[in-house]
């Protein structure tokens, strides 16, 4: 699934292309992605111009002067910037037209993601309100961690990638920032001190922009807006490399399974 990094990668390939532009139409090939495209969109947006592309976690906001698309690219979905003209492949579900025969396409084979609109302020939309704090903004500190989690038996690894607590923070980057803190993916989160949480929220925000500037992740589906894949799989020090040797200390990683992921750490090294 698309986290953070390749959402934000998503982001700053589309923005060029889509802000100040005015819209001239969207294509809906098909409505049934994760909910229903909603009726009579191409009209709301027709003849819109584009103000700023925004993310708020793994949402994409396109922001007009009458209301907001919000975009999520869902398990396997992917953004191309590409001619309007082009013709569109099986999966390609949407495109969004803009002056100048520019068109953002969605391609999307599970039809896990969606595209909505809202009116009002996105932050108040129901998929967005909920959200924990974006983990470069500065509500976001092992201070903030400590305290949340005081009380909770959940694994670690878990209580990280709840939405709730910090948005964006998937299964490959909470593997590797979990390896970065030395902290063991299932200890219980409620039993992490309150320094090393103060290392993990380093190790978050160090990670996450790692992989920011390699372009993400690609391991099966992701791609940029320019199509190219992420590369950020070239610098994984734990993620999917279980019976290799670890960077630090040479001991085998290991792969266990927590709350139904994949977990891949150092038994050596995390504790």
């Amino acid at each position: 699934m698309p986290e953070l990094p390749e959402v934000e990668t998503a982001r700053r390939g589309i923005a060029p292309h889509l802000e100040g532009r005015r819209i001239e139409r969207l294509t809906v090939r098909d409505r049934r992605l994760r909910w229903p495209v909603p009726a009579g969109l191409e009209g709301e947006v027709r003849g819109q111009t584009v103000l700023a592309v925004d993310r708020r976690g793994k949402y994409l906001l396109l922001r007009t002067a009458s209301g907001t698309l919000i975009l999520h690219l869902g398990m396997s979905g992917s953004l191309r910037v590409v001619g309007a003209a082009d013709p569109p492949a099986t999966h390609d579900h949407l495109d969004l037209v803009v002056e100048g025969g520019t068109a953002l396409r969605l391609t999307d084979p599970r039809r896990f993601g969606c595209l909505l609109w809202t009116r009002g302020d996105p932050a108040r939309h129901p998929l967005i309100a909920t959200l924990g704090p974006e983990p470069f903004d500065a509500a976001f500190s092992g201070e903030y961690l400590f305290r949340l989690s005081r009380g909770r038996r959940c694994a670690v690894k878990a209580f990280l990638m709840d939405g709730h607590v910090v948005t964006g923070v998937g299964n490959i980057y909470a593997s590797e920032s979990l390896f970065l803190a030395g902290i063991h993916p299932a200890r219980a989160a409620g039993r992490v001190a309150r320094t090393r949480y103060g290392r993990l929220a380093e190790a978050v925000r160090t990670v996450l922009g790692e992989a920011i500037r390699a372009g993400g992740t690609t391991l099966q589906d992701f791609v940029g807006a320019d199509g190219r894949p992420g590369h950020f799989s070239r610098q994984l020090r734990v993620y999917d490399r279980e019976g290799e040797p670890c960077g630090v200390c040479g001991h085998l990683l290991r792969r266990r399974v927590i709350a139904q992921r994949a977990a891949f750490f150092c038994p050596r090294c995390q504790r």
